[in-house]
């Protein structure tokens, strides 16, 4: 196959959704409806009759704290599907945000009882930070939830998003009885089944059809007729581009765990979503179908067993073909590196491969040469943009508990904050160090990993900061000027940047208006 081929063949995509709201019951019934698996539940392991729960936490612990199944690949309808599960829990948000870097377009869950929450409008900026194609599956029409339209009101007002719904539910909770497709006009009559698939659909080319008052009753089917003469009067029609470039989100209801209403979204999916698409570095756009490989390193994780010290960085391949032990110029390193050991994920398999395209996601095994951000060419040097670094929420000063190790707690600091499990932030005053992460699970992850793969004991201690902000100034001189008078609260960043460490929201704000011509960012890219 020509590259122009393999690249209109993939679609590479990311699940996100607050905690609980069915992302990993989605993945894998999506895993199942491309026969990468046989039966949901049995991603991991070989007891067939064992359906995973989708809490968050259970699984997690069921299939470890793993790679392996966070990025996983296969094949539906002559389609090659790249699909990257995100951790919902908030603690894990920058792994998250750093992921919806190296996708070309978003499925979003929504809990029908519970509405849009927290977690899902912070990830739904990231999003439009880059014009991410969203599409809006609504979840649990099995329970008791909420109105549609209700729904369909908060998508568009919290997530500040248009919407079209493609799919509509008859009936909810207990009465309900399927989802009517308005793409593609069929009906498709719920029976709940969580684990094979059924396909019982029916086609409605004109719903006055009497036939359907037989199938879903006179009641569903009038409300179903007024519902649909409502959106289509209500909605304008669905306009790919608009969804291509951001504007609109398609809507889809079902109930994943009973396998429901999945299909019709992955077959809509399929045909809507885009191929990988150009991506920006600091000296022009690279095309996906440019002749010569490059791409970016955007998620790393070193293994959580000390006995083996390896560590997978995996690279979105952005244009080119990527090919195994050939050597690649490692733009930020002084040499070219060559990978042996290149590996794809099908499922919960990892198979060696010899070549990748556009769109693909690669692990490559790495002893510590790769960092976040790190851009693989054919040679151009060049760096791919847009692999942003958040502000943390919570701040804590490291204290090394034993002198002696004072070697082996900076390498296990330097090698834990390159992986992006947290931020490092050195004080130009004194040379505190200070950890700044999402969520409190990650200073027990450093304190444990330090311990274990580094020998060296610390304690974290609270600090009262709100804000680290990044800062910059056109006038150098009034950049240095700032930083004097500043001197106490200024740091740098892993990556030697200057940081301002604001206290209080009131303090912050009090600082911009009274130096008007500092920048402070909140993100700082990589």
């Amino acid at each position: 196959m020509s590259l122009t081929e393999e690249i209109k063949k993939r679609r590479t995509f990311a699940i996100i959704a607050h905690p609980d709201a069915g992302k990993t019951t989605l993945t894998e019934k999506l895993l199942l409806f491309g026969g990468a698996i046989q039966t949901a539940g049995a991603v991991k392991s070989n007891k067939i009759d064992t359906a995973t729960k989708s809490d968050w936490m259970e699984i997690e612990k069921q299939r470890g704290i793993s790679v392996a199944t966070s990025v996983m690949g296969f094949e539906y309808k002559d389609v090659k599907i790249n699909l990257l599960d995100t951790p919902g829990h908030q603690d894990f948000a920058e792994d998250t945000y750093r992921t919806l870097t190296a996708v070309d377009s978003v499925i979003m869950v929504i809990d029908c009882v519970k509405g849009v929450e927290i977690q899902t409008e912070k990830l739904m900026e990231v999003c439009r930070m880059r014009n991410t194609p969203v599409i809006c599956f609504i979840n649990k029409l099995d329970r008791e939830g909420r109105d549609p339209y209700d729904l369909l009101d908060e998508v568009e007002s919290k997530l500040n998003i248009k919407v079209r719904p493609l799919s509509w539910p008859i009936g909810m909770g207990k009465g309900f009885k399927g989802v009517y497709n308005l793409y593609e006009k069929k009906l498709n009559l719920f029976t709940p089944s969580q684990r094979k698939l059924t396909d019982d659909r029916q086609v409605f080319e004109n719903l006055d059809d009497p036939q359907l008052d037989a199938l879903v009753g006179s009641g569903n089917a009038n409300q179903l007729r007024e519902d649909v003469d409502l959106i289509e009067g209500v909605y304008p029609d669905f306009d790919v581009n608009d969804y291509l470039e951001g504007k609109i989100a398609p809507v889809f209801f079902g109930s994943a765990v009973n396998n429901f209403g999945v299909n019709e979204m992955l077959d809509t999916f399929i045909k809507i979503a885009p191929t990988p698409k150009s991506r920006d570095t600091d000296v022009r756009e690279v095309k996906p179908d440019e002749p010569k490989f490059s791409g970016f390193v955007f998620k790393i994780h070193a293994n959580m067993d000390p006995n083996h010290r390896n560590r997978i960085a995996f690279l979105r391949i952005c244009s080119g073909k990527f090919e195994r032990n050939k050597p690649y110029n490692h733009v930020r390193g002084p040499k070219p590196l060559r990978f042996s050991n290149v590996t794809q994920f099908m499922a919960q398999d990892k198979e060696i491969i010899d070549e990748a395209y556009p769109g693909d996601i690669v692990g490559l095994y790495d002893t510590g040469n790769l960092k976040i951000g790190d851009t693989l060419t054919e040679g151009e040097n060049m760096v791919f943009t847009g692999i942003p670094s958040f502000s943390p929420e919570i701040f804590r000063e490291v204290v090394n508990k034993d002198a002696m190790k004072t070697k082996q707690l900076e390498k296990g600091l330097k090698q834990l904050m390159e992986e992006g499990v947290a931020q490092l932030f050195t004080f130009e005053m004194g040379q505190r160090k200070v950890v700044g992460t999402v969520g409190q699970l990650q200073f027990e992850v450093i304190q444990f990993r330090l311990k274990n793969e580094y020998n060296a004991t610390v304690e974290f201690h609270p600090m009262n900061l709100y804000k680290a902000c990044w800062i910059s100034c056109k006038d150098k001189k009034q950049l240095d000027e700032f930083v004097r008078s500043k001197n106490r609260y200024i740091a740098r960043d892993k990556d030697d940047k200057l940081v301002f460490m604001a206290e209080s929201k009131s303090w912050l704000q009090m600082v911009q208006d009274n130096y008007p011509e500092i920048e402070f960012h909140f993100t700082s890219e990589f």
